[in-house]
């Protein structure tokens, strides 16, 4: 599995994380690990996934995590996650 990391701000690039994970687990662990790594990454606090977000990631393999999921201020407009590859 891969999944791209991307932090925007004014639709603007400022950061990109590719994260790969190819072991026997479960997708939604390898997800979870791939959020813990990003935000150890970007030294972030872990986002919170709210309905909205789940039901995104669900019908498109990507979601946003605007500022409404994160408990502390973030000085980017949102985090975005993208499975772009599954295997």
């Amino acid at each position: 599995m891969r999944i791209w990391f991307k932090m925007m701000k004014d639709n603007h690039l400022l950061r990109d994380y590719m994260y790969e994970e190819f072991s026997e687990d479960t997708r939604t662990h390898k997800i979870f690990r791939g959020i813990d790594a990003v935000c150890q990454e970007f030294d972030l606090g872990k986002p919170i996934w709210l309905d909205a977000t789940i039901a995104e990631f669900k019908r498109h393999a990507r979601a946003r995590f605007t500022k409404d999921c994160f408990i502390e201020e973030i000085d980017f407009d949102y985090l975005e996650i993208h499975v772009i590859e599954e295997g």
